[in-house]
């Protein structure tokens, strides 16, 4: 049976209050009473519980993560592996993390997740676009948070992000490189400041290269990123003109979303079409032909974001700290040099 600290307290003939007040080396404990405490601890073998050093500390080594619930699906699992690295990194500085979602349509009058209500959390990691109504709510209770993927129109807060803009320069790029000219954009919830970002490397690249910007290459209208808005972006692009010869998705579930849309229009990738999306999920693999992308390390992202948060607890200062995390170019099926004629 494990020992507990109401154990050591028996034994060194203190109270379990005493012996937390040892453990966190706390200055009114009289050296007689430490050293006790201390040899009962080591005669018992005893190791000190994230409850046992809260008794003095109010620390419960949580820290909550919130997502929104249309972020965390199966189907496009880029923000559960945004936490997987949460997790990964909390195991090697003692934290524990607690997952929940809340709705898109986040109201005021909607309750706080049971966590911060119960105040059962250090600090709160906040991944994806998140409704300001939450983030109003969460500030009252004054507790410290890092935003990951997503800059609030409002405040100053630690975050971790993507290097979108140059992620968006170098897809595009890659494109101009096998000889395109005409390469679309095609986007989604473009409230998004990721999304704007990828734009704007789009942009860039093309007038690195001397490429005029068409209105007519450029789909941003769309209300989400998701597969279905993909497909309808296409539906309008083609409909704007069919002299499209290469397409960079602002995302990949975008990407995949357009592929359908050219397989039931009879369109070749990337024979007739080249296409680049972003994110690297596990279902670019899958697609045919394989999906060329820009690689986000999604679980650096969380352990980034948990580094943050700890910086954060162990200095009880909470600073506007940003970092940035590089992505990479994968070149896969999808994208290949212009044909001519």
């Amino acid at each position: 049976m494990a020992v507990t600290i109401k154990d050591v307290a028996k034994r060194a003939n203190v109270s379990p209050a005493t012996v937390s007040l040892v453990i966190h080396n706390n200055k009114r404990i009289s050296p007689e009473t430490r050293a006790r405490v201390l040899r009962a601890i080591k005669e018992l073998n005893y190791h000190p519980s994230r409850s046992a050093r809260g008794l003095v500390s109010r620390q419960t080594g949580n820290i909550g993560f919130i997502l929104r619930d249309d972020h965390f699906t199966k189907s496009e699992p880029f923000y559960t592996k945004v936490f997987l690295g949460t997790e990964f990194q909390a195991r090697e500085d003692e934290y524990y993390i607690l997952l929940t979602t809340v709705h898109s349509d986040f109201r005021e009058s909607d309750p706080l997740p049971r966590f911060v209500l119960e105040r059962n959390v250090e600090g709160i990691i906040l991944a994806g676009k998140i409704p300001g109504s939450l983030i109003t709510g969460l500030e009252t209770y004054k507790l410290p948070m890092v935003f990951v993927d997503y800059v609030p129109p409002e405040g100053n807060y630690p975050m971790v992000l993507i290097d979108n803009i140059s992620g968006g320069r170098e897809a595009t790029r890659h494109l101009i490189d096998l000889g395109h000219r005409r390469i679309a954009f095609i986007g989604g919830d473009f409230e998004h400041p990721s999304i704007r970002e990828r734009f704007q490397g789009y942009r860039m690249a093309l007038e690195d290269a001397g490429i005029p910007i068409d209105p007519a290459l450029i789909v941003t209208d769309e209300p989400n990123t998701d597969r279905a808005c993909g497909y309808q972006a296409a539906e309008k692009l083609f409909r704007q003109t069919d002299a499209v010869s290469a397409v960079f998705a602002c995302n990949d579930a975008m990407a995949i979303g357009l592929l359908r849309y050219c397989r039931t229009h009879g369109i070749s990738v990337p024979d007739q079409l080249s296409l680049v999306g972003f994110d690297d999920v596990e279902s670019d693999l899958l697609v045919d032909p394989p999906l060329s992308t820009m690689r986000v390390p999604k679980e650096e992202l969380g352990i980034q974001a948990m580094r943050l948060m700890v910086e954060m607890l162990k200095s009880q200062t909470i600073k506007p700290k940003k970092v940035l995390v590089p992505v990479e170019l994968v070149v896969r099926g999808s994208s290949q040099p212009v044909t001519v004629g």
